[in-house]
């Protein structure tokens, strides 16, 4: 089962390992239980990332190992 999240009332911050150039910036939100949302800060209407909590850690440890 899939369980969609309203997204539109989410509190969004930048990425504070983001660019500092504007170029490469990516956004989470906070308050989702549970869920770890991100999306591009140049397109914020655009498509979001959810991952689970779980997912987090794992995800951000291959990015900064390079394998991503």
């Amino acid at each position: 089962m899939r369980l969609m999240r309203d997204l539109g009332k989410a509190s969004w911050r930048k990425s504070s390992h983001s660019g500092s150039d504007n170029n490469n910036c990516v956004e989470v939100a906070d308050g989702v239980p549970g869920l770890i949302p991100v999306r591009d800060s140049k397109r914020p209407s655009g498509p979001v990332v959810v991952f689970s909590a779980e997912g987090w850690g794992p995800f951000v440890a291959a990015v900064r190992g390079g394998r991503l």
